[in-house]
């Protein structure tokens, strides 16, 4: 698409990844971050000093702003790529004439805490953004492998077709592939669920499990997944495609997983709070396992993954004792 301009909101190794792939065909990506001193710096060296600081960005196709007025007036689509638990103090403030007629795609992957809504159900709430103009980035797809150029494939789901089409376009090139889908919710949801499943992986890793385990409890996990998104969304839906079963795969076997790595902390023994300080990064499985039990009291799932992840994330249940009890309710 010539001439497109795109915003992207967020500093992280995700946001990075993405203003990469736009770059390959968007006119100019307008990037914010929160950091001042970072933006100046991506701004006069051309690479995210923090973050997949090898990608070496075209100086004609971004501007970096730590002010996010200007970044989500620079365009008419903005790519939101900050952690989940940072959504509410980034755009809580903003005014609904801000993102008035704007087309938001949301990369974020995670539930928004304060208020356990997904993305899209947030932007729709607090800025009445009809769902026609969200769009959801979701597919096995780490980061450091978009940066290394290996081959990737995303999903582009929106209930608009063609916006998802004019969105996708962007993201194609040699190293990425695209396929559109219109299940808004199922998408995100999914995307959500197998976080707090690839911190299960990860608990179960820690520990000493195997991978005859591992493939039990992600087999499991699938159905824990079909459940519970067609309870909260009953469409015809595949969840043996890539946007489900593949983006759970590689999140929970993938050696750059942060819910894997930080899952495999706490089963050697870690605190939760020592696992997130050590880790430096956002596990979105962390947030997501509360989120998920709370919207799930309403519907009454049986997700007993979902649930003993909770219990040693936030009741202080024993990680050996939890696990081994669920491991007994797996088939």
């Amino acid at each position: 698409m010539e001439g497109k301009h795109v915003s992207v909101i967020g500093g992280g190794s995700w946001a990075t990844a993405i203003v990469k792939m736009l770059c390959n065909n968007a006119e100019m990506v307008h990037w914010w971050m929160r950091d001042e001193g970072k933006a100046k710096y991506i701004n006069k060296f051309m690479h995210n000093p923090r973050y997949l600081s090898a990608i070496q960005f075209d100086r004609t196709k971004i501007r970096v702003s730590n002010d996010i007025s200007d970044i989500i007036a620079s365009s008419e689509t903005i790519v939101i790529a900050t952690p989940s638990a940072f959504l509410m103090d980034v755009f809580g403030e903003r005014d609904n004439s801000d993102l008035e007629h704007k087309t938001i795609i949301s990369a974020v992957k995670g539930i928004v805490p304060e208020v356990h809504q997904i993305p899209a159900r947030f932007f729709h709430k607090r800025f009445g953004t009809p769902y026609e103009n969200i769009g959801i980035i979701s597919g096995p797809c780490h980061a450091e492998e978009v940066a290394l150029e290996r081959l990737s494939y995303l999903t582009i789901a929106c209930q608009d077709q063609n916006r998802a089409k004019e969105f996708a376009e962007l993201l194609e090139c040699r190293y990425i592939k695209t396929h559109l889908s219109d299940d808004l919710f199922g998408t995100e949801i999914s995307a959500i669920l197998k976080n707090v499943y690839a911190v299960a992986a990860g608990i179960y890793h820690g520990i000493g499990y195997g991978d005859n385990f591992q493939a039990v409890l992600i087999s499991n996990a699938v159905q824990e997944i079909e459940r519970f998104v067609d309870a909260l969304n009953p469409i015809h839906r595949d969840v043996k495609s890539s946007a489900y079963l593949g983006d759970l795969l590689v999140t929970a076997y993938s050696q750059f997983s942060r819910n894997r790595t930080f899952g495999s902390m706490v089963g050697k023994g870690y605190s939760v709070m020592s696992a997130q300080m050590e880790m430096n990064m956002t596990a979105e499985g962390y947030y997501a396992a509360k989120s998920i039990i709370k919207i799930n009291e309403k519907y009454g799932v049986d997700i007993p993954i979902a649930t003993a992840v909770y219990r040693v994330l936030y009741e202080k249940m024993s990680p050996v004792v939890e696990m081994r009890i669920l491991a007994d309710k797996l088939i």
